[in-house]
C-alpha cells in the first residue's frame, strides 16, 4: 500500500503563513532603517530585556492563562525611554481586527478597555497588539501596530495609540490628521503621537513634577538662590545642544565639568546669531553659577558632582521635550515652577507668569501669519514670540520661509539682565529669533528707534502691573507698543480691569492715535494665586479711534475650562479649552453678538470699556452658585483689587 504524501495540520500551515507576515515586517522595518548600525533604536522578537516590559508581560499570555506574554516585535529606544512600539501578526486579512475591537478605537464605543472582554485576541493582529498595549501602557506610551497578509502588496497595517495610563486606545494618526497605513521611522512615529493631546499633557504633566523634585534637589543639594535656577536650566539646555558636551559630559571631574559647562554655553552664545553687545548681555548672568562652590565638588551621595546629577538629571527629562515640543516655553515654565516656592519673595518679586494658553490664545486673536512681524516690548522668557514663532511655522511650507521667521519675524524686549538671558536662551533653544532680542528698557530712544525700524505687524504685551506710579503705568506700555507698530497693525494687550473702568487721560491720548477694537474680560482667578482682574484689549495702530467711527466689540470671557488642582494650580482637566478657544476667537473674528457673551458698543475715552456695562444678560445661564460667586468677586475686587493690581506681571507662558 502506497503511503499518502504527509498534510501538514491547518494550524501548522496557519503557522507557517504567519511567518511569511513576519517576514513582510522585518523587510518594511530593514528599509525604514531600523535595522542601521547608528541607529540606537532596537527590534526585539517575541521577548524583550527590558526588566520594565519583562515584569508588565509576565502574566499578559493571548491565552488568559496568566502566562507570559510575547508580541511578535518590541520595538525600543533609549532616545525615547516611555515609548513602546508592538507588532502582532496574522496571515490572513479576515484575521485583521474583530468588530468590536474596530468600533471602539474609533471612538465610537464609550466603555473602557478594561471592560471590553477580548475573547478572541488570539485570531485577531489588532486585538493581539492591543492586548499586549494595554498591560504596557501602565508604564509606556505604546503605539500598538497589527499586520495582517503574507505579502507586502497585500498587507494590511493599523497603527493605535494607547497613551501611558490611558484607559482605551485611539487610531494613531499624522500631525495632519492623515491615517498611518504603512510602517514609518521611529522618530516618525514618536512625533506623532507626541503631539497627540493626551500624551502631550501627560508629558507636560511629568515636566511640571520634574521641576518640583529639581526644585527640591536644588535647594538640598545647590544651594542656589531662586534667581540662579532657571538659568542653571536654560544653561544646561544650551550646553547640551553641544553633541560632543552631552556624549562627554560623563567624563569629566566635578571641578572640570563646572568650568566646561561654561565654557560650553560661551561657545554657543558666541556662535548663535547674536550682536556682539548682546552676547556679553546674555553671557554674564550664567558666570555666578560657573562659580558656585557648591556645585564644583563630590560628596557621598554624588561622588561626580551636584552639577552632574543636574545635568544627567535635565538631559533625561527635560531635553527629549524640549526637542519635540518647540511651541513650550520650557525655560517659563521651570521659571514658574521654582516661583511657587520663594514664599514672601515672590510678593517681592512682583512675578506671576501669563498661563500659556493665553500666549496662545493672543496668537490666534492676532490672526499671526507666516509673514507677520511680531514685537514684545515686555518679552519675559519669550512666552508670546514662542507662541507666535510655533503659529508661523506651522504656515510655513519651505525652509527659505522659516529662514525668513527666524531673521526677521520675532522681536522682543527685556530690561532684566537674568530674565534676558532665559528669554535669548528660549530662542536658542529653538534656533530662531535670536538678534532681534534687545536687552533694556522698552523706552530708551534707541532701542524704540530700532524697533520701529523692524516694522512690526503685530504687538502682544504683558506690561508690568505697577499703578502706584503713573510713570509706568500699564497704558503707557500699550501705547508705546502701539506706536512701534506699522500703521493698521494689531496691538494686544493684558492688563488690569481697572485700565478699563477707572478715568484716565492715557485712554484718551490712545483713541487718539489708535482704535480700540475690542475689550474682552477675562476669568477671575486667570492669574491665580494672585487674584488680579484682568481684561484683553486688542487695538489697531494708528487708525485714530474718533475718524474709524465703529463700534468697539466687547466679550465676556470669564470661564476658560480650568479649574483650580491642589499642586498644579488651573489646569484644563476636562479638556475643555480647545473648544472655548476656538468659540472665543471665532465670535471676535466675525464681531458675533450673543446675550450673555458679546457686545457692540460705541464707546469714547470717557466710557467703561468693559462687557459688563453694555451686554444684555441672559437669565437662562445664571444660576444661584453663579450669582454668588460674581458677588464674591465684586466684593473682593472693590475690596483689595487696587492692592492686588500692584503686582507686576511678566510675560511667561
Amino acid at each position: 500500500m502506497t503511503a499518502k504524501p504527509s498534510q501538514a495540520k491547518p494550524s501548522q500551515a496557519k503557522q507557517r503563513n504567519e511567518r511569511k507576515t513576519e517576514n513582510v515586517v522585518r523587510d518594511a522595518l530593514a528599509k525604514q532603517g531600523y535595522r542601521d548600525p547608528q541607529s540606537d533604536v532596537q527590534v526585539e522578537e517575541q521577548k524583550s530585556n527590558i526588566e520594565a516590559v519583562k515584569r508588565l508581560l509576565k502574566s499578559a499570555s493571548k491565552t488568559g492563562g496568566g502566562g507570559n506574554g510575547a508580541p511578535e516585535f518590541i520595538i525600543s529606544s533609549p532616545t525615547s525611554p516611555d515609548f513602546l512600539v508592538i507588532v502582532e501578526c496574522k496571515a490572513s486579512i479576515t484575521d485583521h481586527v474583530s468588530d468590536r475591537v474596530a468600533v471602539m478605537c474609533k471612538g465610537a464605543l464609550d466603555t473602557e478597555v478594561s471592560e471590553v472582554k477580548f475573547k478572541r485576541i488570539q485570531r485577531y493582529a489588532v486585538d493581539g497588539a492591543l492586548h499586549y498595549a494595554q498591560a504596557l501602557s501602565r508604564e509606556f506610551n505604546v503605539i500598538s501596530i497589527g499586520v495582517s497578509g503574507e505579502t507586502a502588496k497585500s498587507a494590511r497595517i493599523s497603527t493605535y495609540l494607547w497613551p501611558k495610563g490611558g484607559h482605551k486606545p485611539k487610531e494613531l494618526k499624522a500631525k495632519d490628521g492623515a491615517a498611518l497605513g504603512d510602517f514609518i521611522p521611529w522618530l516618525d512615529y514618536v512625533e506623532h503621537a507626541t503631539f497627540d493631546p493626551t500624551v502631550q499633557k501627560l508629558r507636560f504633566d511629568e515636566l511640571m513634577d520634574f521641576a518640583s523634585e529639581l526644585h527640591e534637589f536644588m535647594r538640598d543639594h545647590a544651594k542656589l538662590t531662586e534667581s540662579e535656577k532657571p538659568l542653571l536650566v536654560s544653561g544646561t539646555l544650551i550646553a547640551l545642544r553641544n553633541p560632543a558636551f552631552a556624549a562627554s559630559y560623563g567624563l569629566y571631574t566635578p571641578a572640570q565639568i563646572q568650568k566646561e559647562w561654561m565654557r560650553v554655553i560661551h561657545d554657543e552664545i558666541k556662535h548663535a546669531d547674536i550682536p556682539l553687545a548682546k552676547k556679553d548681555n546674555m553671557t554674564q548672568p550664567y558666570s555666578s553659577i560657573a562659580v558656585h562652590p557648591e556645585l564644583g565638588k563630590a560628596t557621598k551621595a554624588y561622588p561626580k558632582g551636584v552639577l552632574h546629577e543636574l545635568i544627567d538629571q535635565l538631559n533625561a527629562k527635560v531635553w527629549p521635550f524640549i526637542s519635540v515640543y518647540h511651541d513650550f516655553d520650557v525655560v517659563g515654565q521651570f521659571y514658574g515652577e521654582f516661583l511657587k516656592y520663594t514664599g514672601g519673595d515672590k510678593k517681592a518679586l512682583g512675578i506671576v507668569l501669563t498661563p500659556r494658553h493665553i500666549t496662545e490664545l493672543f496668537a490666534l486673536l492676532a490672526n499671526v501669519k507666516k509673514t507677520s512681524k511680531v514685537l514684545d516690548l515686555c518679552a519675559g522668557t519669550g512666552g508670546f514670540l514662542i507662541a507666535a514663532m510655533h503659529r508661523m511655522f506651522k504656515a510655513a511650507r519651505t525652509e527659505k520661509e522659516k529662514a525668513q521667521i527666524r531673521q526677521h519675524g520675532l522681536v522682543g524686549v527685556e530690561q532684566q539682565p537674568n530674565m534676558f538671558a532665559l528669554a535669548a536662551s528660549n530662542m536658542i533653544l529653538r534656533g530662531d529669533g535670536k538678534a532681534n532680542l534687545y536687552q533694556g528698557s522698552c523706552f530708551d530712544s534707541a532701542i524704540a528707534s530700532a524697533l520701529k525700524q523692524h516694522g512690526c505687524d503685530v504687538g502682544m504685551i504683558n506690561p508690568p502691573y505697577s499703578q502706584s506710579d503713573s510713570d509706568f503705568h500699564e497704558l503707557k506700555f500699550v501705547s508705546h507698543m502701539l506706536d512701534c507698530l506699522q500703521v493698521g497693525g494689531t496691538g494686544i494687550a493684558i492688563v488690569p480691569m481697572s485700565c478699563a473702568i477707572s478715568a484716565s487721560t492715557l485712554r484718551a491720548e490712545l483713541l487718539s492715535s489708535h482704535t480700540l477694537e475690542a475689550v474682552v474680560s477675562m476669568p477671575g482667578e486667570l492669574f491665580y494665586p494672585v487674584g488680579v482682574v484682568t481684561c484683553i484689549m486688542i487695538f489697531t495702530a494708528h487708525h485714530p479711534h474718533a475718524t474709524e467711527a465703529r463700534k468697539t466689540w466687547f466679550g465676556f470671557w470669564k470661564t476658560d475650562g480650568f479649574v483650580k488642582t491642589k499642586h498644579r494650580g488651573r489646569c484644563d482637566l476636562n479638556e475643555a479649552w480647545p473648544q472655548i478657544r476656538d468659540h472665543w476667537v471665532e465670535s471676535y473674528r466675525n464681531k458675533e453678538v450673543h446675550a450673555g457673551e458679546s457686545v457692540l458698543q460705541y464707546v469714547t475715552a470717557d466710557d467703561e470699556w468693559c462687557a459688563e456695562a453694555y451686554m444684555e444678560t441672559d437669565y437662562r445661564k445664571i444660576d444661584r452658585a453663579a450669582f454668588e460667586q460674581t458677588a464674591k468677586d465684586y466684593v473682593v475686587y472693590r475690596l483689595i483689587g487696587v492692592d492686588q493690581n500692584a503686582s507686576t506681571l511678566d510675560d511667561e507662558s
